[in-house]
């Protein structure tokens, strides 16, 4: 996939996402904040289905997804995706503006809906603030998608396991919002969608105005023609 393909689809993502996101969003204002499809019954499973050692594992991945972790891969997401020295330390930064920026956003989306979150008494884990869209599963799956990105532009056909792990890390961590008793699930799928859409809108924007910070991968990247090869006429009285 070149340059201009993979651009138009980070903007298709994007736009899907953040438009999926706006209309789970008007459901959620509209209901006033009140569950939502299988919100009551995921958590109802949840807190039936939660014995001391799943909660203490719940708790250890969850943790993953805030505090400096995700700041700290997120700059070695970039690091590793420019393949220039010089460029290194820009892409680093713009992978934490990248999440930053989203947090920031993110926020004020939170400020903005004041959805409650599930009744305290099935809390298994700290929470504070709003509860839509979940910011352990916003900040995961950006993370994740970074680091995938990054990964992609180095090893386009490679590093596929590393990927995988990666992906369901950012899964996992959102889900545990649930498993926790923290989080309506629908919180934690704004916050996916919301991390899709940001994502897309910033590798959009990298890929039309920082194409030197993260390049074509390696196995896509033009290939410069072999000038053709210039053979002697065949003459038909030469013998072998």
């Amino acid at each position: 996939m070149n340059r201009r393909d993979a651009t138009g689809l980070a903007g298709s993502a994007a736009l899907g996402a953040w438009t999926a996101l706006g209309v789970l969003t008007a459901v959620v204002v509209g209901g006033a904040g009140a569950p939502l499809w299988l919100d009551n019954g995921l958590l109802g499973w949840s807190v039936a289905h939660r014995p001391e050692v799943l909660r203490t594992l719940a708790r250890g991945v969850t943790d993953t997804g805030t505090g400096a972790t995700p700041y700290i891969l997120v700059t070695l997401a970039g690091f590793l995706a420019a393949r220039a020295v010089r460029h290194r330390l820009l892409a680093a930064a713009f992978c934490l503006a990248c999440l930053g920026v989203g947090q920031a956003l993110r926020h004020g989306l939170l400020e903005l809906v004041h959805r409650p979150r599930p009744p305290r008494g099935d809390w298994a884990a700290h929470a504070s603030g709003w509860a839509f869209p979940s910011g352990h599963a916003t900040t995961s799956a950006l993370t994740a998608g970074l680091l995938i990105v990054a990964l992609t532009l180095r090893a386009p056909r490679g590093a596929t396991s590393f990927r995988v792990v990666i992906g369901c890390w950012g899964m996992l961590v959102g889900l545990t919002r649930v498993y926790l008793g923290v989080h309506w699930f629908t919180d934690v799928l704004g916050g996916w969608l919301f991390a899709v859409g940001w994502l897309g809108a910033c590798l959009c924007a990298a890929g039309r105005w920082l194409p030197a910070l993260f390049p074509a991968p390696a196995d896509t990247a033009p290939t410069a023609k072999r000038p053709p090869e210039d053979h002697a006429p065949q003459d038909p009285d030469r013998r072998g």
